[in-house]
């Protein structure tokens, strides 16, 4: 191989996420919708029927389907399935800062506007309920914020001596924060309120 070769193929490469095709990729709307003169927050209440996190309160989305052109796609489609509207209910959908999970997942959030909330009618094969908070709770209610701490544990058979310092090699621990909203009896934590979070700072930031 050539230096040409080489620059050729860097110059045509896109930078992405390292490793990020062995991610599962998902995407969630961050839905708003206008009550009255004031903007509120829409969230669910994952059924208690579901396998993972049942009971849960989270952002209508999921994972990325072959159909799915493109991640915007994906949290639309998924909103009307789970919320039981049109797509013609939705507008103004914008893409949030992705994220990438420690388990594996690359989570592409959006905000985006629901409009005529009371025909929404909940898929009860996922969601028990739904409900709204107003968006100036969260702008005047910053989140609780809680730490997990985590700890490097190589398999059995990890090739120490492949190490400097063999198993004496100092692996760093991980301090993870996770957030919590407490609304009354609803507590929103976990990626929810990490989403939430960003986009209260994004729309919070001064303009300028």
């Amino acid at each position: 191989m050539d230096l040409n070769s080489i620059k050729q193929k860097l110059q045509s490469h896109s930078p992405s996420v390292l490793g990020n095709e062995a991610f599962s990729k998902y995407a969630v709307l961050l839905p708003l919708i206008q009550k009255q003169n004031d903007i509120h927050v829409l969230f669910e209440v994952r059924s208690h029927k579901m396998r993972r996190q049942p009971g849960e309160i989270c952002f209508p989305g999921g994972r990325m389907d072959a159909q799915d052109k493109t991640d915007k796609d994906t949290a639309i489609r998924e909103t009307t399935e789970e919320l039981g509207i049109s797509t013609e209910q939705i507008s103004d959908v914008f893409p949030l800062d992705f994220l990438v999970s420690p388990f594996g997942m690359m989570i592409y959030p959006h905000a985006g506007m629901i409009y005529h909330p009371e025909s929404i009618q909940p898929n009860p094969s996922e969601v028990d309920e739904v409900f709204e908070v107003p968006l100036s709770f969260f702008l005047n209610h910053p989140p609780q914020v809680h730490y997990v701490h985590a700890r490097m544990e190589p398999e059995q058979g990890f090739p120490y001596d492949l190490l400097p310092g063999g198993r004496n090699y100092d692996w760093r621990p991980r301090k993870m924060d996770e957030l919590f909203y407490v609304y009354g009896d609803k507590v929103i934590w976990g990626l929810t309120a990490r989403i939430l979070t960003h986009f209260v700072e994004l729309i919070g930031k001064e303009e300028g």
